[in-house]
């Protein structure tokens, strides 16, 4: 999820560079929401990982 999300962070750079505004802000905020996405599952599987087995 962190791949894609690096992605669309450089689709969304290069739009902008090249003047696509409006692909460049929608392709940066589905990096931001992929980021954020890749960042929590990343976060609760490590927190689960840690349990003793039951």
């Amino acid at each position: 999820m962190l791949f894609w999300a690096l992605v669309f962070l450089i689709v969304g750079i290069v739009a902008g560079v090249l003047g696509f505004s409006g692909i460049a802000g929608t392709a940066t905020q589905i990096a931001w929401i992929l980021f954020v996405v890749g960042l929590v599952l990343a976060i609760v599987f490590f927190v689960m990982g840690r349990r003793p087995p039951m």
